[in-house]
């Protein structure tokens, strides 16, 4: 528990967040820790990487590990009914198949849009009918500059995916307003991760680089800390906003 108080904290929130094995998701958990939060559900694919995420969180914050593939709807129900009463869901999880158009399958469509649109409309669904969403909860989901102003050639099934998810959100922030919860997307442009280096050779991330005003890529704790802000009572008023954290590559 925080000595101080502050608005920012999310002192005794008890939180959801999808994707928290890497990336994005494991950064908000931790920090999410750091400001307060009693309980963190971190829900992926992989145990050993959630149990990692879980280790490496404060002490004071417990850790609920729920594995669950959620391009499945019955794993979704069955995850909904394991869940306390939720101050904030992170719907974070997501994947991404590079192909230009000519190439797309009825596969791919399904699968990309499955897991990074479809998925967090039915978590919501679930949620909301099996009352686990607290009064004032806040809901935030991460799309993408992909989504609306960072069009590059072989990333359109992900784009447009992360499109409606924008979309989507601002529909959930109306409908459930009079319940007193908040739906808030971010949409982050490139984020420094190993996979990136693993796939892509340092010139040309080197180059890509600057495209960006501010000359690098984002860090997935600064994506994190956007997020946190979104969950406090800080953001208390704001709802049905979409919060862009690119360094400036949107501008250009």
């Amino acid at each position: 528990m925080s000595q101080l108080h502050s608005p920012f904290h999310l002192d005794g929130k008890r939180l959801l967040i999808t994707g928290a094995s890497s990336g994005i998701g494991r950064a908000t958990a931790l920090e999410a820790s750091r400001m307060g939060a009693a309980q963190c559900v971190l829900v992926g694919r992989n145990r050993e990487a959630l149990e990692a995420t879980a280790t490496a969180l404060e002490s004071g914050c417990e850790a609920q590990i729920e594995v669950c593939d959620l391009s499945e709807s019955d794993a979704i129900t069955e995850l909904v009914a394991r869940l306390p009463e939720l101050d904030g869901v992170v719907c974070n999880a997501g994947i991404n198949r590079m192909k230009t158009l000519q190439f797309y399958t009825e596969r791919d469509l399904s699968e990309i849009f499955g897991v990074n649109c479809f998925a967090p409309m039915l978590l919501m669904k679930a949620l909301v009918k099996r009352k686990r969403l607290a009064k004032g909860a806040s809901v935030v989901f991460t799309a993408s500059i992909s989504g609306y102003s960072n069009v590059a050639a072989g990333n359109g099934i992900y784009g447009a995916s992360k499109s409606a998810l924008s979309a989507y959100m601002k529909y959930a922030a109306l409908e459930l307003s009079p319940k007193g919860v908040r739906c808030n997307a971010v949409h982050p442009g490139r984020v420094e991760t190993p996979l990136i280096h693993r796939t892509t050779d340092a010139e040309a991330i080197a180059k890509d680089m600057e495209r960006y005003p501010l000359r690098r890529y984002g860090k997935p704790e600064e994506i994190a800390y956007s997020i946190i802000y979104l969950l406090s009572d800080a953001a208390a008023w704001i709802t049905g906003t979409d919060l862009v954290i690119d360094g400036g590559r949107s501008l250009v």
